[in-house]
């Protein structure tokens, strides 16, 4: 019941952010999109939103870094692009809009986000990314409530003695809005919005617009 609970929230959540990406960056047919981050595990109608849901189908460019036949098969019209994750195979402003659902807190330290977000920005005239609030009282991956708010390796230790190892380590490093603004100011950009998503009176994660 619990999972079933969570899987609704997440996919309205995804739902209404998707609704804000059409408000506010107004993707037509000739849009070029870049998605950074799908996932060839589709268990629920919010993951693999965007392919999903855009109309324009071939006009998307999805990265990752593992192959994905399901995914492939799920949208034949969408073209895969698959890299060592780090540096984006792409020319600068080869794309209209990056979109990056909930992906920078996977990609590893601090260093690497940083890589990450800076590639979204180089390679394409507009980002779109979203990424859970790191303050939010329930860590949305784990589900488990303020153990979050512990310095990493502090998180990560009780992580393994609860059985989910999968969830530490370069898994997830989770992001405040102050984090989200310093690597903007590392790169120079001034010009952005940060969104926050409300839910139970508190963030429950940010979505990133930076137009160029």
């Amino acid at each position: 019941m619990l999972k079933n609970f969570a899987i609704n929230i997440s996919t309205k959540n995804r739902q209404k952010k998707y609704e804000y990406f059409l408000k506010q960056l107004k993707p037509d047919k000739d849009t070029k999109i870049l998605d950074v981050g799908f996932t060839d595990d589709d268990p629920y109608p919010g993951i693999n939103f965007l392919e999903r849901n855009y109309p324009y189908k071939k006009n998307i460019t999805a990265l990752g870094i593992e192959d994905a036949p399901t995914f492939k098969k799920n949208f034949p019209e969408v073209k895969v692009v698959l890299y060592e994750g780090s540096h984006f195979p792409f020319a600068d402003k080869e794309f209209d809009i990056a979109w990056s659902n909930a992906v920078i807190e996977h990609v590893g330290s601090y260093d690497k986000q940083l890589l990450f977000l800076s590639e979204l920005i180089r390679t394409s005239k507009s980002i779109f990314i979203t990424t859970p609030n790191r303050w939010f009282p329930i860590e949305v991956h784990t589900r488990l409530p303020f153990l979050h708010y512990l310095p990493k390796k502090y998180f990560d230790k009780i992580l393994r003695v609860i059985g989910k190892t999968w969830a530490s380590g370069d898994y997830m490093n989770l992001l405040s809005i102050d984090d989200i603004k310093e690597m903007l100011n590392e790169l120079n950009i001034k010009d952005y919005i940060i969104k926050r998503n409300k839910k139970f009176f508190s963030t429950m994660d940010f979505v990133l617009i930076v137009k160029q």
